[in-house]
């Protein structure tokens, strides 16, 4: 997402913040539109050569610290951007652009809470022609745990009621994507508390049993949300999951015989079915259900590791040891990538 506040802030670079500038002249908008154009097209160096020539003039025309601030956020030297956006800042103080680009700098620089009150300052006048700036804000409220205020600007970005049980569950999801697996499931048990039947909440729940191996209860939620939501493929791919590692193989096959019935096109319930079938002593069928997912991803160490598994409850050394050789080259590529 903040790749995208980086584009837009780019196209907006030669228009709100040098309209904004009470010392720009018809004359110096020229030339700095034209290091705009040299930005947009990548050419960062010549871009800072010229804007090194239009920074010896005086007074400085508008916009010229913001494109340099620009040209090293595209470098991802944040320290460097972030002393050009706070120069453009004291040049002209009503410069937005400059203003919500040096927030996004803090927040990669791993500063939310410095962040936050230039985040917020350039929010309102602009949040319409780039909401990226106001998911950078709602996640700097997140990391410094300043959860209601990231729940509303989550909920007007998503057009949810502020306190409803989708708002609640909103962030128990975005709590889990930052980490923070006590506050996701307080949020998505707040969400339940308001509306019982929301879809998705046990599905999120299930989730966070899972990521503690807490099987048993993985499965209660996955039951749950599967009465709920009957037709969502996941649920079911979840659901056997943890049938699987509840040692309930029969119930983990039915499960994930549903799953690949709604979704035919994900390799999750094949790489899954093959270690049930493993577990239940037929491997046959395995190497079925395995070859139909290593033909849609060869590159999934897993659904390898498996099939040699299954080459060798066949007696097939051979192609066993293929497919752990494979296994180990996938692994060591992701571990060790050139």
């Amino acid at each position: 997402m903040v790749s995208i506040v980086h584009g837009n802030a780019q196209q907006n670079l030669g228009t709100s913040g040098l309209e904004s500038s009470t010392h720009s002249s018809q004359g110096s908008a020229i030339p700095t539109n034209e290091v705009q154009r040299l930005i947009s097209r990548g050419q960062l160096s010549e871009a800072e050569t010229r804007l090194d020539s239009l920074a010896s003039q005086q007074p400085e025309p508008a916009g010229v610290e913001r494109m340099r601030g620009m040209i090293h956020y595209q470098r991802n030297e944040f320290a460097a951007a972030n002393s050009a956006f706070e120069k453009a800042i004291m040049q002209d103080p009503k410069d937005l652009q400059a203003t919500q680009m040096r927030g996004v700098t803090l927040y990669r620089m791993g500063q939310p809470a410095a962040a936050i009150p230039l985040l917020e300052r350039a929010n309102t006048p602009i949040a319409s022609d780039n909401a990226d700036g106001t998911y950078v804000l709602a996640v700097c409220y997140l990391d410094v745990h300043r959860y209601d205020d990231a729940r509303r600007i989550f909920a007007q970005q998503y057009k949810l009621p502020v306190d409803s049980a989708a708002s609640y569950l909103f962030m128990g999801r975005m709590l889990l994507r930052r980490n923070y697996p006590v506050e996701s499931e307080q949020m998505t048990r707040k969400a339940l508390e308001i509306e019982p039947r929301l879809p998705l909440a046990h599905l999120l729940l299930g989730q966070l049993a899972l990521s503690r191996s807490q099987a048993a209860e993985a499965v209660v939620e996955f039951e749950a949300e599967r009465k709920i939501n009957p037709m969502d493929g996941e649920v079911y791919e979840r659901l056997g999951d943890s049938y699987l590692r509840a040692l309930r193989y029969e119930d983990a096959q039915q499960a994930l015989n549903c799953a690949l019935l709604l979704e035919p096109n994900s390799t999750g319930p094949y790489i899954l079915l093959g270690q049930v079938l493993l577990k239940r002593d037929d491997a046959l069928t395995a190497l079925n259900y395995l070859m139909r997912a290593e033909h849609m991803d060869p590159n999934n160490h897993l659904t390898h590791l498996l099939l040699g598994q299954a080459y060798r409850a066949l007696g097939r050394k051979e192609d066993a040891t293929r497919e752990y050789k494979s296994a180990e080259s996938i692994q060591n590529s992701v571990e060790n990538p050139k």
